[in-house]
């Protein structure tokens, strides 16, 4: 089950393998050479800074996936998935800060599974549509409630720099279909609920969203948010985890 990780080097990003929660160096990447061996364990005087494991061409998101949180909202569930996007400028890496803009009002944090796309895809059939697929990581579709209700629109809301932590790695081999999902605000259990609860299994949204747009290798489909979700201030810490995968976790700053 590979794990791979991104982080930052004076001579710019580099990829590596995490073996048996160590990171090691890597002379390959996730979607060309995928597999080299780990080199030696990380030497470097402190942990180093985790970037979003991937750089995606596009985040498709998905709206009212799950039923619990169309019902906090007062929204039906949709008869089909409701998508949007963040654009990959939105995206920061585990341990960078999330900045609340100046007038966004109540910004929320969202904990989902995202899914990174392996290779193009285009039209691909639901039985065929987990072969696609890299790897799963945690994500955060952090979002100016605000905005969301004045614009009739998502793309301000969900779009500001910084509102889409993802990381801290992308794990190989996992069952998206059974993995139990939490989010914690400095330490209080926010949201708590399980991939099975989805209105539309991955799957169902990859063989969806390939129907319309062609995935590239790196693109990013944010999965839906469970219930629970709740207002984030400058001071915070909020922490996305999902079995099997680990820890997303934030420091929520106010942007001067």
């Amino acid at each position: 089950m590979p794990i791979f990780v991104s982080y930052a080097t004076p001579s710019g990003p580099a990829y590596g393998l995490v073996v048996d929660g160590v990171i090691h160096t890597w002379a390959g990447d996730p979607f060309t050479a995928p597999d080299v061996p780990p080199g030696p364990p990380l030497d470097l005087p402190e942990a180093p800074r985790l970037l979003p494991p991937v750089r995606p061409s596009k985040i498709v998101c998905v709206g009212r996936n799950y039923a619990a949180h169309a019902a906090e909202h007062h929204a039906e569930v949709p008869a089909e998935p409701m998508l949007f996007f963040k654009p990959p400028s939105a995206l920061i890496g585990s341990g960078a800060p999330i900045q609340l803009p100046p007038g966004a009002g109540r910004v929320e944090h969202e904990a989902e599974l995202a899914v990174v796309i392996g290779r193009a895809a285009r039209r691909v059939p639901r039985e065929e549509a987990l072969g696609v697929v890299l790897g799963y990581t945690c994500a955060n579709d952090v979002s100016a409630r605000d905005y969301q209700q004045k614009d009739g629109q998502w793309g301000r809301a969900k779009g500001f720099d910084t509102f889409c932590p993802l990381g801290p790695w992308i794990v190989s081999g996992l069952d998206p279909s059974a993995r139990a999902i939490r989010c914690l605000v400095n330490g209080e259990v926010r949201q708590a609920s399980h991939t099975g609860d989805m209105v539309f299994d991955v799957p169902a949204l990859i063989a969806f969203i390939s129907q319309i747009m062609t995935l590239q290798p790196g693109d990013v489909i944010l999965t839906g948010t469970p219930s629970g979700v709740s207002p984030l201030y400058p001071g915070d810490v909020v922490r996305v985890e999902i079995e099997g995968i680990g820890a997303l976790e934030n420091p929520v700053e106010a942007l001067a």
